[in-house]
């Protein structure tokens, strides 16, 4: 029955807040010792592995964000493009840990087993007497950018699928059994329907996928779906490394009008603070999260540099929004494209999963227990089809992911965590070093959201008045 609804289905690291383990311990055992009891015992025997929860963590973190770098590096230059990453994967774990730091902390001060990260940013701002009023605000705040990335992801694959989908079907009746000889370059392409309607044909299974509220039941198609793009990659990277031409002869630093388009991307692809500290909630032993963080971080920024490096390297300037859409118009690559795609439908509803639980219980609980069904469903079709919508209107993936990541992913990794350890430690001897290193990254972090920002959506205008201008020619 409608009335029997939940809202805490889903991966095993969501809405860990409501734990009653609060109201299992003694009141007589206040402070940061019985707080740490409860973080471990939140998790305890059945919380996840090392092993479990570093798998988590290379899950949220490797998207289609990954798929962009390439391009992302061609943005910044050969040189400037990976030194560029490598610096920003270290300060985004360097963020990632301040988060964790400053959950503790406030967790311990309020007496609570756990802090989401609106949590722990509405806590932080109660510590300033002249903020404390407006604390809530804190919360509401990451709250919004946490709707905005995730919605954004979505976005993204609505465009992703379409892209990668258009190509193969285009170009069917020119695919072989060939790679070594034959790639896209020099394929026939037929043409078909257009990208947006692709889209519109993906939306009643997008529709279908979110209808399913306990995200356990996909499960096994997760499971699945992480196989195969592991494989996916692997086959992209042994494709890039074996056809890297020589000699190298590509621009050394980008134009600088287009490094914000490379910070956009690249900060996109840094997509996994949001599951950091539910992540460690849910850890048998919660203290050695650190390490699964260094470990699993440092694995992700090898990858970024290493497969952002070689697909530029091997495509030059020809390299794509994505680099599937650069892969030879053989079988066996086209079944590589149809197999991420298979992995990035899947991959939706858990990035879905995000916003809906931030916003369909607030609706919810304000109607009658027999329309808590009908207003549930409407909400996730209206969410859905406002995502297709927003890629429909944006058809142009790389720019999709700049303008994502420059406008909620750069808040969120980059400008909010220095912040709340300001915020959280600004009586307790945090020292002006301190201070003003976290200034300097928030700083940057706004640089990066306005001017990314900015060109991003100066391109979008410019390409889709191209667009316009070449449809016009078409039809005189």
């Amino acid at each position: 029955m409608a009335s029997d609804i939940t809202y805490h289905d889903g991966p095993p690291f969501s809405r860990i807040e409501d734990s009653p383990m609060q109201e299992e311990q003694p009141a007589e055992s206040p402070g940061p010792l019985r707080v740490q009891n409860e973080y471990e015992r939140i998790g305890g025997r059945t919380g996840s592995s090392f092993f479990q929860t570093l798998i988590h963590l290379l899950k949220g973190n490797i998207g289609t964000g990954l798929l962009g770098l390439p391009l992302a590096v061609k943005n910044a230059g050969i040189v400037v493009g990976p030194l560029s990453l490598f610096v920003l994967g270290i300060v985004a774990i360097h963020c990632m840990s301040l988060l964790v730091k400053c959950s503790h902390h406030l967790s311990a001060k309020m007496g609570k087993p756990f802090l989401n990260y609106g949590e722990a940013m509405e806590y932080g701002m109660e510590n300033v007497s002249w903020l404390r009023r407006h604390s809530v605000w804190g919360r509401h705040v990451v709250n919004l950018f946490l709707i905005i990335t995730q919605l954004g992801f979505c976005c993204v694959y609505f465009v992703f699928l379409s892209d990668n989908v258009k190509q193969i079907v285009e170009a069917a009746n020119g695919t072989t059994w060939n790679c070594q000889s034959h790639t896209n370059e020099t394929t026939v392409m037929v043409p078909s329907m257009d990208s947006r309607l692709y889209m519109l044909s993906f939306l009643p299974f997008m529709i279908l996928l979110v209808f399913t509220r306990n995200l356990s039941i996909l499960a096994p198609f997760s499971t699945l779906a992480n196989l195969v793009m592991a494989a996916s990659l692997v086959l992209i990277y042994y494709y890039c490394f074996t056809n890297i031409s020589l000699p190298i002869d590509l621009p050394l630093a980008g134009n600088a009008r287009d490094y914000p388009l490379f910070f956009g991307t690249a900060i996109f692809a840094f997509e996994g603070i949001g599951v950091v500290l539910p992540l460690e909630n849910k850890m048998q032993k919660p203290q050695n999260f650190s390490m699964v963080l260094y470990v699993g971080m440092g694995v992700v920024t090898f990858l970024y540099i290493s497969l952002g490096t070689i697909g530029y390297l091997c495509f030059g300037e020809h390299i794509g929004g994505s680099i599937t859409l650069n892969l030879p118009n053989c079988w066996m690559y086209q079944i590589v494209k149809l197999l991420y795609c298979f992995g990035i439908l899947i991959t939706y509803a858990l990035q879905f999963y995000v916003p809906a639980e931030i916003l369909i219980p607030q609706v919810v609980r304000r109607v009658s227990g027999r329309l808590e069904l009908v207003v549930d469903l409407s909400i996730r079709v209206a969410l859905v089809t406002f995502t297709c919508a927003l890629a429909i209107l944006i058809p142009e993936l790389d720019l999709v992911i700049s303008l994502v990541g420059s406008i909620s992913s750069s808040a969120l990794a980059l400008i909010i965590p220095p912040l709340l350890q300001i915020l959280t430690f600004h009586n307790e001897g945090l020292s002006w070093g301190v201070r003003l290193k976290n200034s300097l990254i928030s700083t940057v972090g706004l640089v990066g959201f306005v001017t990314g920002t900015y060109i991003s959506i100066e391109q979008i205008i410019a390409r889709n008045a191209a667009r316009h201008k070449g449809m016009s020619f078409q039809v005189m």
